[in-house]
């Protein structure tokens, strides 16, 4: 067996099915293009779903890659395992191999056992490799896969290493309906020491962490429809995946993925960042080098080694989260994704800051994971070369991230508090302290137990599942594989709309209504069209779909008006219609685009392209695109920045953008460039979000602005108009906003303005501003400068009248047991006021308890409790408060010498306040 490098491990695999007839096509990204039932890329076979569902043709029938995949949520979700065991990751790399409609099983089992048992390839013993095979299934009328059966044998495995696997593990579907067929699997047994019980004997099949899955092999035979039947495929198909980090554990002869060299050096380096030593387990066992301590033990020196090693494994536990989710977020963040509070860039801030979180674990509080990301990149930039140009930008916006949740933390510490002090801690609200401010499960308990309270596990637990539901049901993409069964075999539409807006003697292909096929729509019915070519441009690219109308071929009667196109799969435009006439399929029809609509959406789509290049060249080359929208009213554009964008830079993007529309600039597009010739050679621009093939389409703006575009465009700047900017705002962390509006918009702006500016000059009248609108600012500035002033003059006058209870404290408290005990209510102050008050009577009662409670604004009561510093091992205010709020229907907590709560029944509270002293006895006695 060859010990090989990780690096070596996958470029052989390449090269093995490069010899084998194999393009080697490079990873797709993470974040899936035009398919909303994925979360992130999360197997080798994403980027050729469309090709194995038929709707789209490559230049290859055989392909091989080294995929980027991360499951770290929606189905796929393992994330508070990784770390803590051998093989979960977040993020991983699928080797694969595919066939589509050309080779089969045959091959597919041929080409796998050469590779993996071959002395020339990576010579594992076959003495220690079984194989599976699906056992068929009655139900769903699938027989024992008896050709991958005798394939396995005429390559040379043994009968006895063969095993059957049922449904759940031996068959592949891509979703309810569409391609499926059953697998085989190869199996590694890392030997009696990975056993899930160490030490135990069990066979194959008995202990999954002995015996770990390194290949599958999809026969991808089958097309499921809607009613379950299964029909064989024109073509058969191959889709394998081989995990790269469980192979490389094998070659490398090592029980867990984290000590192979695919992570020994993010391991060290995590290590270093937060000084903190990594130790092999065999290092830190009894009687290791670790544990120094002599024998024989007394049992409690052997208490103090095992909590030594249990504090050992607990850091490197750590330092594999840290070294795998640095991995994890820095390819997301590579690939365009960012840090946000919703889909998935929430769950790239999750991962992020479960890594931070765990460095604070060990101690580090101050930001590493940016460092983590050159560490990364050092790793693996051979194999992913992007990283060497997105490095910079990525530890970018993972530092301001960390510094972000390091505020976050300490505003998360103290909402905790005002949570525990609010009377109404629930397991819910603890849940959104730990998605939202990363607070840990465990130090909330803490906190809770400390202030009294006893923790809501079941509403954490159970607020935690319903999240975990919903973001299953956000991804899970409906019971299809990516979209109705009507659209599959459909041929792609030719789009004509680049040239015109009207085409004619269209064909209806299809008609969809409710997501099923149709021979006709009626009048008044909401349904898609699909024709053979059409004008219509379908949303691509941040614009949208073109309106319009379906006309009768002859052009007399309109039988649809067109409210949008889209596209269903790639390359087939679905027309939503609202019917006018009945509409057959095979009827011929003719399409008529909104010219407004088109012209004004193009307006802004073009000021989009002039808008990135206006911003790189003003704000610097690190900004990208991360998400945009055209329509006709405006546009909408999101790029990376790392801080709001001055009002002096936007003037100056303005004044760029509308220099080049003045300058009434060619827009040329070039059509069907190589893509290393658009990249490499005309330098242009990628668009976030969008899918590109082998050749692709370029849009160039004289020496301005080159970017790959499949939109429609102006014929020059000039029919643009004027561009102007109207908000510029932060959508996330490292994540800005700019809108603006051009052409009849901007105008419409202008007259606006200048209806302001006229009202202003009315408002504010004669003045010794400059202008109008400094005039009215004046104005409105002192009024609000009035309104503060009387704001403080009635907190003051509050405040005193409150404070003037102070010198009578002493006076008016009562003695239990020796124990002052002030009670008095003071209402419509705030929390601030209240403790500073509660601070000021403690002081001239000099020991004592102060006990003040009041009615807010809102209507609810509030109590707040503090015990002088020499009684609190007497009696503590969050016990005191604790009893008080339950008699105003509230609850609350805090520390021994000043707690709070609130409550809902207002007329209680004189009783309650009423009771102070007898609650004070009681806790007493």
């Amino acid at each position: 067996m060859h010990k090989m490098s990780g690096s070596e491990v996958r470029e052989m695999f390449l090269s093995f099915f490069e010899s084998k007839g194999h393009t080697r096509v490079h990873s797709s990204s993470l974040v899936p293009q035009n398919d909303p039932t994925l979360l992130f890329t999360n197997a080798g076979m994403n980027q050729f779903k469309d090709v194995f569902l038929g709707v789209e043709k490559r230049p290859y029938l055989r392909a091989a890659t080294a995929q980027k995949c991360v499951r770290a949520g929606g189905k796929h979700n393992d994330l508070e395992n990784v770390g803590f065991t051998r093989r979960h990751h977040t993020f991983f790399e699928m080797l694969g191999n595919f066939s589509f409609g050309d080779y089969f099983k045959k091959d597919a089992i041929a080409y796998a056992w050469e590779l993996v048992a071959s002395p020339e390839w990576f010579a594992l013993p076959k003495d220690k490799l079984y194989v599976t095979i699906f056992e068929g299934d009655k139900a769903l009328g699938v027989g024992r896969d008896d050709e991958a059966y005798q394939f396995w044998l005429d390559v040379g495995v043994a009968k006895d290493r063969i095993f059957e696997m049922g449904m759940k593990d031996n068959f592949w579907q891509m979703g309810d309906t569409g391609p499926c067929g059953p697998c085989s699997e190869i199996y590694y047994d890392m030997g009696v020491e990975a056993a899930e019980v160490p030490g135990q004997d069990l066979p194959f099949g008995e202990d999954e962490a002995r015996y770990v899955e390194i290949w599958n092999l999809v026969f991808m035979q089958f097309d499921r429809s809607a009613d379950g039947i299964l029909a064989p495929l024109p073509k058969p198909s191959i889709d394998t995946g081989a995990g790269l980090e469980r192979l490389v554990a094998v070659l490398q002869g090592v029980l867990s993925n984290f000590e192979t060299d695919l992570f020994s050096e993010l391991i060290k380096k995590a290590a270093e960042f937060t000084n903190t030593q990594y130790r092999p387990r065999h290092q830190i066992a009894p009687g290791s080098p670790y544990d120094p301590l002599p024998v024989p033990r007394t049992e409690e020196k052997e208490s103090e080694v095992q909590k030594r090693i249990d504090k050992a494994l607990l850091d490197n536990m750590s330092l594999q989260v840290i070294a795998d989710h640095a991995r994890a977020v820095t390819f997301l963040i590579s690939d365009g994704l960012l840090p946000s509070n919703e889909g998935r860039g929430y769950v790239l801030r999750k991962i992020l800051r479960r890594g931070i979180r765990h460095g604070r674990q060990l101690g580090q509080e101050n930001p590493f994971m940016y460092q983590m990301v050159y560490a990364v990149r050092d790793e693996m930039q051979d194999a992913y070369p992007e990283l060497k140009d997105t490095a910079e930008r990525v530890t970018k916006v993972v530092r301001a991230e960390e510094d972000q949740f390091a505020r976050v933390v300490d505003f998360g510490l103290k909402r905790l508090n005002d949570e525990l002090y609010s009377g109404n801690f629930t397991g819910l609200r603890a849940f959104h302290l730990y998605e939202t401010y990363g607070l840990p499960l465990d130090f909330m308990v803490d906190a809770a137990h400390d202030a009294g309270i006893t923790f809501d596990m079941e509403g954490f637990k159970k607020a935690r599942a319903e999240e975990q539901a919903r973001a299953r049901a956000s991804w899970k993409g409906g019971a299809k594989a990516s979209a109705s069964p009507a659209y599959r075999e459909l041929p792609k539409t030719i789009f004509e709309g680049y040239r015109q807006l009207i085409s004619t003697n269209c064909e209806v292909l299809a008609l969809v209504k409710d997501g099923v096929g149709a021979q006709d729509i009626r009048v008044n019915d909401s349904a898609e069209v699909v024709l053979d070519h059409t004008s219509f441009y379908a949303d691509s690219g941040g614009q949208v779909g073109d309106h319009g109308w379906l006309y009768s071929e002859d052009g007399n009667v309109i039988v649809a008006e067109v409210l949008g196109c889209t596209k269903p799969v790639q390359g087939i435009f679905a027309h939503k219609v609202i019917a006018k006439q009945t509409i057959h399929l095979g009827d011929k029809l003719r399409t008529v685009v909104d010219r407004e609509f088109r012209a004004a959406t193009v307006r802004n789509h073009t000021s989009t392209h002039l808008l990135q290049a206006a911003l790189r060249e003003t704000l610097g080359t690190h900004v990208k695109q991360a998400g945009s929208l055209n329509d006709p009213q405006h546009l909408r554009f999101d790029f990376s920045h790392f801080t709001s964008v001055a009002d002096e830079e936007l003037q100056d993007v303005e004044d760029l953008i509308n220099k080049n529309v003045l300058a009434n600039t060619r827009v040329e597009t070039l059509e069907d460039v190589p893509i290393d010739v658009a990249v490499n050679e005309y330098h242009a621009m990628a668009l976030f979000g969008e899918k590109y093939g082998d050749r692709v389409r370029v849009v160039k703006i004289g020496d301005f602005s080159t970017e790959l575009c499949g939109g429609t465009h102006t014929a020059a700047t000039g029919e643009i108009g004027l561009v102007k900017l109207v908000s510029e705002s932060s959508v996330s962390s490292g994540v800005r906003r700019i809108e603006a509006i051009t052409g009849t918009g901007a105008l419409q702006e202008f007259r606006r303005a200048f209806a302001v500016t006229k009202l202003a000059e009315q408002i504010a009248g004669k003045t010794e501003a400059r202008t109008p609108a400094e005039a009215l600012q004046q104005k409105l500035s002192a009024q609000e400068d009035e309104l503060k002033r009387l704001r403080r003059e009635l907190d003051d006058s509050r405040m005193k009248s409150a404070a003037g209870r102070v010198n009578n404290a002493a006076a008016e408290a009562v003695e239990v047991s020796g124990i002052k005990v002030l009670a008095q209510r003071v209402d419509a102050l705030d929390r601030g006021q209240v403790r500073t008050l509660v601070d000021n009577m403690r002081t001239k009662l000099g020991s004592g308890v102060v006990v003040l409670g009041g009615v807010q604004e809102d209507g609810k009561v509030s109590l707040t409790v503090g015990v002088t510093k020499d009684l609190t091992s007497r009696v503590q205010a969050g016990k005191i408060v604790a009893q008080l709020a339950q008699k105003v229907g509230g609850s609350g907590g805090g520390r021994p010498d000043m707690a709070e709560a609130g409550g809902k029944d207002a007329s209680q509270l004189d009783a309650a306040l009423h009771s102070a002293p007898q609650v004070v006895q009681a806790l007493l006695s």
